[in-house]
């Protein structure tokens, strides 16, 4: 890798960063951070491919820690950040008003996804491959951040059918706890596969598991996992001492486990919001904290 073939990136790496994270100054930190990352990297494969994924995942850390750093600004006292309306004026030329609204409304893997596919072009194949996310994971993320960008509210069936996922999610979690594998196959479509990400067959699990027998004895009795939120969908997590270790994204259809991702690599994990669900916490509050 030359210094040449790095600059000839650049641009684009720069546009994208640009683009997720609403800003010019901190899209330079994180190009110039990728360039560190890649001078002490060899036997890159596909080097443009390997920049987005490091300035992608780069970008989704600063958005978590920034939404982290907001949330406790909130309730902290003291003046309104400093506004630099010559920046705000380089910026608005650069992004379009749809994005302005990107900017200040999406969840980090929701802008990742409309910025990549929308702005960018990027097949959902591709951005599954950057975000360490399944196809079907990032074409959910980037409908549900095109619907916000276009002010349109989310369909009422669209909240009833997530409604019944949480629902499925937390009767399937519930079943494994209680090693109820009859109902566990109830609740499992006929061609449900579960997929398992590098970090996670290192751990220990088969990178593919086809089919209810399968997936239901995976998970048969197997009391780690809570039910948590996933970037707003329903899912399970293993969480220990406040870090989520393992995370299981679940993708319902008509009432039934179609599909599940088990995702086990930390930086994945570090992009994703996780929210404990109610009945996660209150266990949590009765038994105390997680060990």
């Amino acid at each position: 890798m030359t210094v040449s073939e790095f600059e000839h990136e650049r641009p684009r790496l720069s546009a994208i960063a640009g683009r997720i994270l609403g800003s010019n100054a901190e899209a330079d930190d994180v190009v110039q951070e990728a360039w560190l990352r890649l001078a002490r990297t060899d036997d890159i494969d596909d080097l443009p491919a390997w920049l987005t994924t490091v300035v992608t995942r780069l970008c989704l850390d600063r958005l978590r820690r920034r939404r982290t750093r907001s949330q406790a600004e909130a309730h902290a006292p003291g003046d309104a950040a400093a506004v630099d309306p010559e920046a705000d004026a380089v910026l608005a030329e650069r992004v379009s008003g749809a994005m302005q609204v990107v900017i200040d409304t999406l969840a980090p893997a929701e802008r990742a996804a409309f910025v990549l596919h929308d702005v960018f072009g990027y097949p959902f194949e591709e951005i599954s491959e950057v975000l360490g996310r399944s196809v079907t994971a990032v074409r959910q993320l980037a409908s549900r951040a095109r619907r916000k960008v276009r002010g349109t509210p989310e369909p009422a069936v669209e909240r009833a059918a997530r409604a019944d996922s949480r629902r499925v999610v937390d009767a399937f979690v519930s079943a494994a706890r209680g090693g109820e594998l009859g109902t566990l196959l109830t609740l499992l479509a006929p061609d449900v596969v579960m997929r398992a990400d590098l970090v996670g067959q290192q751990l220990g699990t088969e990178a593919l598991y086809e089919g209810p027998d399968a997936v239901a004895a995976r998970f048969n009795g197997a009391r780690g996992a809570a039910p948590v939120a996933l970037d707003g969908d329903p899912g399970a997590a293993w969480i220990m001492d406040r870090t989520v270790k393992v995370a299981f994204a679940f993708h319902v259809e008509g009432g039934l486990v179609r599909e599940i991702e088990l995702i086990a690599d930390q930086e994945v994990l570090d992009t994703i919001e996780v929210t404990r669900h109610p009945a996660a916490r209150r266990r949590r509050e009765r038994l105390g904290p997680d060990r």
